[in-house]
């Protein structure tokens, strides 16, 4: 995120709270890992308020590697295979998950080259204009990213739930604008304010508290 690792923590926080509440939403197995989302990005925003730390001379080089390197692995490696297959789990129409599982397959794919990226290539990290710059030069490629974007997003357009479409909406616009604004902080700014998004989620488990769970049973090709 930028600005700081105050910013980070105060941000992790209240993302927590975001996905505790959510979570307390949840009324069927199926929806247990898109409405654990908001926590594993206050999660992922706690461990870069470490690399902050690191970066300005607090922690040792050792410890900002390593809370780098896991920051890296959830942001490039997870989190493109995570929201796909929390998307599908989530769906209840079984058309509409037939034709998320492209998006699956890619984000795993992506998912095992960027394991093998970070663990091939050196990772750089440091601090440009406010926020922290992520360069490993095994996934610092434009259809790299294309494919990141198509697998992190392209799922949430095909759910027939509306929520999803519009956390999905959400999310690109604000992977536009980090391209247009800040593109060499992509990493770390779109993965802060993607969190951000996530409270989208919440709002939509609190309002559909009358409706769910959706009707797994009854949709088919169920999982």
């Amino acid at each position: 995120m930028c600005f700081s690792a105050t910013a980070n923590f105060v941000g992790s926080g209240v993302l927590g709270t975001v996905g505790v509440v959510t979570l307390t939403k949840v009324k069927h197995r199926r929806e247990l890992l898109f409405a654990g989302l908001p926590t594993l990005f206050a999660i992922h925003q706690f461990i870069e308020g470490f690399v902050w730390l690191g970066l300005d001379g607090t922690l040792s080089p050792a410890v900002t590697h390593y809370m780098g390197a896991a920051y890296m692995l959830f942001a490039q490696g997870l989190l493109p295979f995570l929201v796909p297959l929390a998307v599908l789990l989530f769906e209840p129409d079984g058309w509409a998950r037939r034709r998320m599982l492209p998006f699956l397959v890619l984000g795993g794919a992506i998912g095992i080259y960027t394991l093998w990226a970070l663990a091939a290539y050196p990772t750089e990290i440091f601090i440009r204009e406010n926020s922290i710059v992520y360069i490993n030069q095994g996934t610092n490629y434009t259809f790299i990213a294309a494919l990141y974007l198509v697998a992190t997003c392209g799922s949430l357009f095909f759910s027939k739930v509306r929520a999803m479409v519009i956390f999905g909406s959400a999310n690109l616009a604000i992977l536009l604008v980090v391209i247009a604004i800040k593109r060499y902080a992509f990493t770390s700014v779109w993965c802060a304010y993607a969190a951000i998004a996530s409270v989208i989620v919440l709002i939509y488990f609190w309002k559909s508290s009358e409706t769910r769970p959706l009707l797994y049973g009854q949709s088919s090709w169920g999982l």
